[in-house]
């Protein structure tokens, strides 16, 4: 019951060690921006489990304490962002209505939301007369005419943005858009968003747009503009170094009167290879199975097992599950090609590995990538999106 340790997707560790240095980055972003200073919006890249979902919760929290309005969207494979952006900058507003001393003002621009949000094309096999009750974002005003409702996203995010900043502009404040799994985003949508963010970029606007994805985020952004590059502050997290990692683990047990020794503590660094998932998995099942304190290495022997079992079920079961046969067995070459470090490895080489063309894996290739299992790093290369998954995947039966 008083097992302090959190695995569990984008919950927040007892202790976030490590990040002090993004930490920082945002804090810096939030105070020029409080200034009136030019500041790029902030993108945060790394492979699933080292906590971009985590850190993005953090900003936020850090972003609500400064009395900023926020909002926060899950981009999804082939879903437009129109109307899911519609409601986070509906939740951002509604968190500077109270403090604005002229409703018409919030009234006016809820009439902009609402007329965005109903500009977007209908999804396939709508009727004509489910047109006629559109989706409504809750928003008891009429909607606005000739601002915001082109169709074009790429014009009407823009529009919206700049109104947005307007309305925080009267309240002195800032607005922050939190985007997790940016890189699902469809293409279109992803130029769309980089140009509204350009456009606030020059006429220095309070509102920052603050993404997470995969490592190959930078380059998906760079394909939709190429000044993207200047457009957002990046910040590619990785790993625990030793020390962060025995902070996550010595703090809260140390809150509980516990702790380990240096021996456990080595055991649990090798094991868990310092990803902050994999520290609080193994970190959870020793507090339960340790009989006393100190933890000691021993400890760590026994719990090790069962911590595996259920990472190589719910951690990388649950997505080897998702992969058809043939994407399978795509993974599979590439866990072979790989080393422990699951470093990318050619195309050409994962042809090689099946005796197929390259031409020929295409299919199971862009399914996987697709899917989020795997990432093309640059030209030529994938990689495991998940750390250890090519170990993983080497300890399963063929």
């Amino acid at each position: 019951m008083r097992n302090p340790y959190a695995p569990g997707a984008g919950q927040r560790p007892p202790e976030l060690a490590g990040r002090d240095r993004e930490l920082q980055q945002f804090e810096v972003v939030l105070e020029r921006v409080a200034r009136g200073r030019p500041e790029r919006s902030m993108i945060i890249t790394g492979l699933r489990g080292v906590g971009k979902t985590v850190l993005l919760n953090a900003f936020r929290s850090m972003a609500i304490q400064r009395l900023w309005g926020t909002g926060k969207i899950e981009a999804r494979p082939d879903q437009s962002i129109r109307r899911p952006v519609a409601s986070a900058l509906h939740m951002a507003v509604r968190e500077l209505a109270p403090r604005h001393r002229a409703p018409d003002r919030i009234e006016g621009f809820l009439g902009v939301l609402k007329a965005f949000a109903q500009a977007g094309e209908e999804p396939a096999g709508r009727t004509a007369k489910a047109r006629a009750h559109r989706w409504q974002p809750g928003i008891d005003v009429p909607a606005a005419r000739g601002r915001a409702d082109s169709g074009d996203l790429e014009i009407d995010l823009t529009e919206l943005f700049v109104d947005a900043a307007s309305v925080a502009t009267d309240v002195g404040a800032g607005i922050a858009l939190f985007v997790d799994e940016m890189q699902d985003i469809p293409a279109d949508d992803v130029s769309a968003l980089c140009a509204a963010c350009h456009e606030l970029s020059q006429n220095g606007g309070p509102l920052i747009v603050v993404g997470a994805g995969l490592p190959h985020l930078p380059a998906v952004l760079s394909a939709s503009k190429s000044y993207s590059e200047r457009l957002f502050r990046y910040a590619r997290i990785d790993r625990l170094d030793r020390d962060s990692a025995d902070v996550a683990l010595l703090a809260p047990a140390e809150r509980e009167d516990v702790t380990f020794t240096k021996d456990a503590l080595d055991a649990l660094y090798g094991a868990a290879d310092g990803y902050p998932y994999f520290v609080q998995a193994y970190a959870k099942v020793v507090w339960d199975v340790a009989p006393d304190t100190p933890i000691t290495a021993d400890d760590i022997k026994v719990a090790a097992p069962e911590a595996e079992s259920e990472l190589a079920v719910g951690f990388f079961g649950s997505r080897y599950e998702r992969a058809t046969p043939a994407e399978r067995d795509y993974m599979r070459a590439m866990a072979m090609l790989g080393d422990e470090g699951d470093t990318p490895v050619s195309t050409a080489s994962v042809a090689d590995e099946l005796g197929r063309k390259p031409s020929s894996l295409s299919p199971a290739r862009d399914g996987l990538i697709k899917k989020g299992l795997i990432f093309s790093a640059e030209r030529g290369l994938v990689a495991f999106t998940v750390p250890h998954f090519g170990k993983f995947l080497r300890s399963q039966p063929a």
